[in-house]
């Protein structure tokens, strides 16, 4: 029989480096690779963030530098 619900493909997952937020309540976390700073603030809260680890979606990040990147630096000519 014919079946219109179209498989479900698994997303390969990786334990992933990230900043959790560090205040009561608030559920901000960032990827590691995908943070500006070092040591970064609660995008949500602006609270402190302490490392942790999560399992999460596997996601390529081209730019592997992005920690030396000054603040306000425009890509591209414009």
């Amino acid at each position: 029989m014919y079946s219109r619900k179209k498989q479900v493909e698994e997303v390969p997952e990786e334990l992933t480096a990230i900043w959790l937020c560090t205040k009561d309540g608030c559920n901000g976390w960032m990827r590691d690779n995908f943070s500006f700073e070092a040591v970064p603030t609660c995008r949500q809260c602006t609270s402190e963030m302490q490392r942790g680890t999560k399992m999460l979606p596997l996601l390529v990040n081209t730019n592997s530098d992005q920690k030396s990147l000054k603040k306000g630096v425009q890509i591209g000519d414009s």
